[in-house]
C-alpha cells in the first residue's frame, strides 16, 4: 500500500539527516520549482496562492506560512502535526498534499488546485443547494470521512469552510490543522473544533471515556442542514459559552421545513442524534439507508455522478480581495522574496540582542525538524517496488546478513 511506503520515509526521516543530504534536498526541490499565478485565500496560519510547477506546468494550491509568526504564535507543532497526518492520505474527496518544503523564511505546502470554492463562499453569496445536490454532498463526504477513520483520523473541523468543491461540483476535504490521531483504546477529550459544528459530547463535563470519529458525523449533519436552509439547526455563535451551548442540546427542538422529503430528514436527523452511540458514524450507516437505494456508490467514488450545482467557471470562486492584499497591502508580499531573504541573512549576521539570537535558535529548530515532502517521488518510488523486490528475490541468501538497505 501507498500508506506503508509513507510510513517507511517517516521513519526514515526521524535519522539524522547529514549536511550534505539537506543541501542535495534543498537544490532537488524549492520555492523556485513554481510560479506564483495570484493570491486566492488566507486562513488562521498562512495564505494560499495558486502556483504552477515549471516542469509539468500542472497546478496546484500552495499554502505558505511564515515561520516567525508560527513560532511566536506557538503554532509550529500544529503545522508539522498537519504535515505528518497529510503525508499519510490520499482520497478523492480529500484535498491531497503533493509537495512540503522550506526555505528560511516560510514553510510551504503544495495541495490540489480546487477552482470551485468553499461551500462558505457559496453560500454567501445566497446559493441555496438543492436537495439532490446535498444528498450527493453527503455520499461524497461520507466517503471522505470513512477513509479518514480507516486511517484512524478524527478531522474535527468538518464544516462549510473547510469543503471545497473542483470545477466539476464535487466535494474535497481540507484543513487538518486541528485533525487528531485516534488513540485505539481510548478516546479523545481535547476540546477542538468551531463551536457551531462541534457534537454534543464534546460539550459533554462528564467525558471520562471521550469522544471519538461520531463528531464528525455530526459536522456532517450540521453542514447539510445549513446548505439546505442557509442556517444551522442550533443558534450557536463562536461567543456561545460551552454551558449554553450543552442546555440546548437539551431543550431545544430542531425543525425541519415541510418542503424537505421525509427520507432527508430521517438521514439528518440520523445524522443530529445527540447520543453518538446512536448516530450515524460509519459510511455503511449512510449505504445501508433507505433513502440511499439508488445510490451507486462505485459511481460516487469514481465522481462519474453529475453533481446538481456547478461552480462558475467564468471566474474565481473565492473574495477578489486576496490578491489586492497580496500585492499592496501585504508587507512582505511571495514575489519579493528572494531580495527580502539575501537582506535578512545579512541582517541576522550581526544578531546581538538575547531576544534576536533566541527567536533565530527556535527558527533554526524549525529548519531541522521540518518534514520535506514529495508525492510524485513517493509514488515513482512506490510504482518500483515491484522490479526492486523480484530482483531481491533472486540473490544469493547468504547476503541477508548484511546492512539493510533503505
Amino acid at each position: 500500500m501507498l500508506t506503508a511506503a509513507l510510513f517507511t520515509r517517516a521513519k526514515l526521516r526521524t535519522q539524522p539527516k547529514s549536511p550534505v543530504v539537506d543541501e542535495w534536498i534543498k537544490k532537488m526541490f524549492n520555492f523556485d520549482h513554481f510560479e506564483i499565478l495570484r493570491a486566492i485565500g488566507k486562513g488562521s496560519f498562512g495564505k494560499v496562492c495558486i502556483v504552477q510547477k515549471n516542469d509539468t506546468k500542472k497546478m496546484y494550491a500552495m499554502k505558505y506560512m511564515n515561520k516567525q509568526k508560527c513560532v511566536e504564535r506557538n503554532e509550529v507543532r500544529n503545522v508539522f502535526k498537519e504535515l505528518q497526518i497529510m503525508q499519510g492520505l490520499e482520497h478523492p474527496f480529500l484535498v491531497n498534499l503533493w509537495y512540503s518544503f522550506q526555505d528560511e523564511e516560510d514553510m510551504f505546502m503544495v495541495v490540489d488546485l480546487l477552482l470551485g470554492g468553499d461551500l462558505r463562499y457559496h453560500l454567501q453569496q445566497n446559493v441555496r443547494f438543492q436537495e439532490d445536490t446535498v444528498k450527493l454532498f453527503i455520499c461524497e463526504l461520507a466517503m471522505a470521512l470513512d477513509y479518514l477513520q480507516s486511517q484512524r483520523i478524527v478531522h474535527r473541523d468538518m464544516k462549510p469552510d473547510n469543503i471545497l468543491l473542483d470545477e466539476h461540483g464535487h466535494v474535497h476535504i481540507t484543513d487538518f490543522n486541528i485533525a487528531a490521531m485516534l488513540p485505539r483504546e481510548t478516546g479523545l477529550t481535547t476540546v477542538a473544533g468551531t463551536k457551531p459544528y462541534m457534537a454534543p459530547e464534546m460539550f459533554n463535563s462528564r467525558r471520562e471515556t471521550g469522544y471519538s470519529f461520531a463528531v464528525d458525523w455530526w459536522s456532517l449533519g450540521v453542514t447539510a442542514y445549513e446548505l439546505l436552509r442557509g442556517r444551522r439547526p442550533y443558534h450557536i455563535r463562536s461567543s456561545t459559552s460551552s454551558k449554553e451551548i450543552a442546555h440546548m442540546f437539551e431543550t431545544a427542538i430542531v425543525t425541519y421545513p415541510s418542503a424537505w422529503s421525509q427520507e432527508m430528514v430521517s438521514l439528518l436527523k440520523k445524522l443530529l442524534e445527540p447520543n453518538p452511540d446512536q448516530r450515524f458514524s460509519h459510511l455503511s450507516d449512510v449505504q445501508n439507508f433507505p433513502y440511499m437505494n439508488d445510490m451507486n456508490w462505485d459511481a460516487v467514488l469514481q465522481k462519474r455522478l453529475i453533481p446538481g450545482f456547478i461552480p462558475n467557471k467564468g471566474r474565481l470562486n473565492c473574495d477578489p480581495t486576496f490578491e489586492l492584499e497580496e500585492m499592496i497591502l501585504e508587507s512582505k508580499p511571495l514575489h519579493k522574496k528572494k531580495k527580502r531573504l539575501a537582506k535578512k541573512e545579512k541582517e541576522m549576521r550581526k544578531c546581538d540582542s538575547s531576544q534576536m539570537c533566541l527567536l533565530q535558535e527556535h527558527l533554526e529548530s524549525v529548519q531541522k525538524e521540518f518534514i520535506i515532502f514529495n508525492r510524485e517521488k513517493v509514488k515513482r518510488d512506490f510504482n518500483k517496488r515491484p522490479a526492486n523486490l523480484a530482483l531481491e528475490q533472486t540473490k544469493d541468501p547468504q547476503e541477508e546478513n548484511g546492512p539493510n538497505k533503505a
